[in-house]
This record gives structure tokens, sequence and C-alpha cells, in this order.
């Protein structure tokens, strides 16, 4: 049976080769492998996919009709979608929607944590898929082709299986842009095409692999009980946290942990007592506290890149470090799951904490001591700052270890700055970075495996 040949111009081959210089594995990055196990999909042979057509030449002219018809402005796109492998630019549209959805904590990291995990259980699949393929057939390179893209079978395309699962999951989370998000995929899906470098078959193959996990991700999100309504109330006993504004996201304190048995596995032991000598010591810290302009300053700038767009701020960090270290696809788009994981994890564990113990602002105690701004409409104990941040750091900090003091100090600062603003206890901030390390090394233990295991 003769193979299908690539068709690749010197000029693309060429731009593939700056696109995609030698890559790092998890081993070079931090000792770790990922694991085989995947988020929402069981084992890759549950995902089904068309075999291998028995006309490989029909494939071979397909590719060349669509080869011959390529623009300038389709190698761009080709280059463009390349960048940083299947995962990357999704990253940055997803961030980009959320932001502009206005999807705040605690839901925007369940949205993000559902979204990667997706990604990743995509890629891995097809992954698996085209590993299994060349054991079947051997792997022999065309001598004839410039370029050493050329496979030895067809396989799935890892890049249309991530366009599709991207473009399902944003689907299902902002339903009336469905349309502009399946637009994007197939532009992404068809660059390759143009470019001569996957054919239609793998195409179609990688898009199944993408439907299917789209399938599961729905259903996953669908029971996580992330639209469940709170019907409880706020105390009305002294010493405990009141407000006249609803609470936010109360009902997040019940919502599905992807890692943890359920929301209280990494409850902290009750705060001190409002009166006792901690509290009178960590309210004398506030109380002490000398604010300056730059204190302020540091302070606001961590009420939203370390709140309202924590989100953005750790997925930017990720994306720059799998960018420093050029790290492997696949390797790629399990950091951002298990980031994105660690980080909604940590929040569901943080609202747990919040509304059990609903403890009260400094300025609820005292009202005469004022903060840089008014504190978030949710208690103070623990610190949903130090919870989110202290996540991704742990996570960030462990698989990037030449880069561990300046990530662990971006997550030391996002929690100080709470102190800096007067809106939190130290207290807050310990207990709420303890739960952000548990997080991290939980979803870490999940996503990888270490040279001692």
């Amino acid at each position: 049976m003769t193979k299908p040949k690539r068709f690749i111009p010197l000029l693309v081959a060429s731009a593939i080769a700056a696109l995609a210089p030698l890559a790092a594995s998890a081993a070079d990055i931090a000792g770790l492998t990922p694991r085989a196990e995947g988020w929402l999909v069981k084992s890759s042979r549950d995902i089904a996919i068309d075999p291998v057509p028995a006309n490989l030449q029909g494939e071979t002219d397909a590719l060349k009709a669509i080869v011959a018809k390529r623009s300038k402005e389709d190698l761009a796109r080709f280059k463009w979608w390349s960048v940083g492998g299947p995962v990357y630019r999704w990253n940055e549209i997803v961030i980009e929607e959320v932001q502009d959805a206005f999807v705040t904590l605690p839901l925007v990291a369940r949205h993000l944590a559902l979204f990667h995990a997706a990604l990743d259980d995509a890629i891995a699949t097809s992954q698996r898929h085209r590993a299994a393929a060349y054991r079947v057939r051997g792997q022999a390179v065309d001598a004839a082709l410039t370029s050493k893209l050329t496979p030895a079978a067809l396989a799935p395309s890892d890049y249309a299986a991530v366009a599709t699962a991207a473009a399902g999951v944003l689907g299902y989370l902002f339903p009336a842009r469905a349309d502009v998000y399946a637009a994007k995929a197939e532009a992404a899906i068809q660059s390759r095409l143009s470019a001569g470098v996957e054919f239609p078959y793998e195409a179609n193959a990688g898009r199944a692999i993408g439907r299917q996990v789209v399938a599961l991700a729905i259903a996953r999100g669908k029971s996580d009980r992330s639209d469940a309504k709170w019907d409880g109330a706020v105390p009305t006993m002294d010493g405990q946290w009141k407000s006249a504004a609803p609470p936010i996201a109360p009902a997040a304190a019940s919502w599905q942990p992807w890692l943890l048995a359920h929301p209280s596995e990494l409850r902290p032991a009750a705060p001190p007592a409002v009166g006792s000598d901690r509290f009178k010591t960590d309210m004398a810290e506030l109380k002490a506290f000398q604010r300056t302009p730059k204190s302020n300053h540091r302070a606001t700038y961590w009420e939203v890149f370390g709140g309202a767009r924590a989100h953005s701020l750790w997925n930017e960090v990720t994306r720059t470090k799998l960018m420093e270290y050029n790290v492997a696809a696949e390797v790629a788009a399990r950091v951002l799951a298990v980031m994105n994981i660690a980080f909604a994890d940590a929040g569901v564990a943080c609202w747990d904490a919040k509304y059990v113990y609903w403890y009260p602002r400094p300025g609820m105690v005292d009202p005469e001591f004022k903060s840089v701004f008014p504190s978030p409409n949710h208690p103070s104990y623990p610190s949903a700052h130090s919870c989110f941040s202290t996540s991704a750091a742990t996570v960030l900090s462990r698989l990037f270890p030449a880069d561990a003091e300046r990530i662990l100090a971006i997550g030391k600062e996002a929690s100080e700055a709470r102190i800096w603003a007067g809106i939190h206890y130290r207290f807050d901030l310990e207990a709420g970075q303890e739960i952000g390390r548990k997080a991290g090394d939980k979803a870490l233990a999940r996503g990888f495996i270490g040279r001692t295991n």
C-alpha cells in the first residue's frame, strides 16, 4: 500500500522548523511525566475514530487540491495557530472570552478547569491513537520529502482534536457565541490542511475525538452543581460576618471539585475567636501597618490581578513559562490543566471554609478601622487571594524549579497585599495559603508521575 505524501514547499517547512524547535519534555523541566489517566476520558479506547481509508491516493489528491488553492493569508493563519502548540492560542482565547463576559471568581475558575480538562484529554487521546497507529504500521519517512513531519501512517490531528474540544466547551459556556467559536476552530483546522501538514482524514479523526470529549465535558458541567441556588441565611449572631447585600457565591461551597473527595476536605481549623489573643495580635498588625502610596498602589494592583483577574494573571504566567522552556505540546496541555484545576479546587475549598465560619472582616469588628478600599462581599476567613494564588504558585514552582523563587514570590505578594489593604488578618492568609498548597500538591500528584514514583 502506497503511503500518501505531504506536499510542503521549503518555505512552509522552514516556517514549521522555526516554530517548533526541539521541545522540552516534562522530565526536562521538573522530573515529572504526565499520567496516562484523563480528567474526563477514562481510556482512549473509549473514544472511537473511523479506520484509515483504504484509498490513500484519495487523501493525497484531496490534500493536493487544498494546497493548490492556498494563499499568503492561509500560511499566515497557519503560523499564528501553530505558535505554542495546539493549546496555546485557545488559552489566550478563553481568557479573553471570560474577561469579556465578566465572569468572576469563583465561577471563572470552574470554567477554566472544565475547558482545560477537555483540551488536555483531547490532545492526550489523539496522541495515544497516533502512537497506536505508528506501532501497528511502523514508521518510515519518505526520503523524497523536504519536511521531517511526514508520518508513516495517518493518525488523528491533535490540533483538530483540541480546536473542536475548545469550540465545543466554549459554546457550552457561552452559547450565544457558539458559532463564533466553531468558526475559529474550523479556521485553525483548515490552516493546517492549507499548509499541507495534515491530511483530511487526520483532521476528521481529530474532530471526532474533540466532539466526544466535548460531550463528556458538558455532562460533567451539567452535574457539577455550579448552577445551584443558595437557600441559606446570613448569620445574625455577634462576632460573625454580616452584610445587607447578598454574599458572593455562597453556593460555590457545594460545587463538585476535581481532586477532593468533598468540598470540605481541605477545610482549615476554626479561626481564632474574635477578641482572643491571636485575634488581638493580628488586628494590631493591621493597625500598626504604615501605609504609603507604594503599598496602597500594590494593594490596589492585587485587588484586581489577585482577585477579579487572578485567573488571567496566572494563565499568562503559565503561558510564558511554557514558551520560555519550549514545553512539548502534550505536556503543555497537562500543565495548563493541572494549574487551572488546582486553582478551581482551591476556590471550592476556600468557599467551603468561608461559609462555614462566617468570619467578620476587620472593619466589621472595629468600624473605626478603615481599609484602602471596600472589602469583597464575602467572609474574611480564609483569604481567597491566598487560596487561588498559592495554588497556582505551588504548581508552577514545582514544574519550573529554576523559576520557583520568583513564582512563589508572586504568590506571596498576592497574599500580603491583603494585609496592606487592611481587609484580611494574617491568620486569613495562612489558612488560605495552606489550602492553596494542598490543592496544588493534589493537582500535581494527579497530573504527573515523579521520578520517585
